[in-house]
């Protein structure tokens, strides 16, 4: 994918109303790669109270070093979360482009969450 094009479907998705919406233009994307990557994706998320917040999962199986699938579950973002932290995970996770990178294709700044 060309950077123009990368920085005008990133400013799109910066603009959907959460993560159903962007995943579905992911989906729907003319990049090849982006979209199988979006597609493969569908059906793997889970929402889970926590702390007493409302977060969103990705949930998926891998097989481990003894040919077992296990269950693995990665925390992506809160519910009422800006969708850019979606749209930064997903283009880290499928493609390995960093998430200043995703924002600053939006033209916005990233900022590392503070650890607790």
């Amino acid at each position: 994918m060309e950077q123009q094009d990368f920085e005008t479907l990133v400013k799109a998705l910066s603009a959907t109303t959460g993560l159903p919406e962007a995943l579905d233009m992911l989906k729907a994307s003319e990049d090849e790669n982006v979209a199988e990557a979006a597609n493969a994706l569908t059906g793997q998320f889970a929402l889970a109270e926590v702390e007493g917040e409302n977060r969103v999962y990705h949930v998926f199986t891998e097989e481990n070093e003894n040919g077992e699938e296990q269950e693995f579950v990665e925390h992506v973002m809160n519910v009422g979360d800006d969708v850019m932290v979606f749209v930064a995970w997903f283009f880290y996770t499928q493609f390995e482009i960093k998430n200043r990178d995703t924002y600053a294709a939006a033209g916005r700044t990233y900022k590392q969450s503070k650890r607790s």
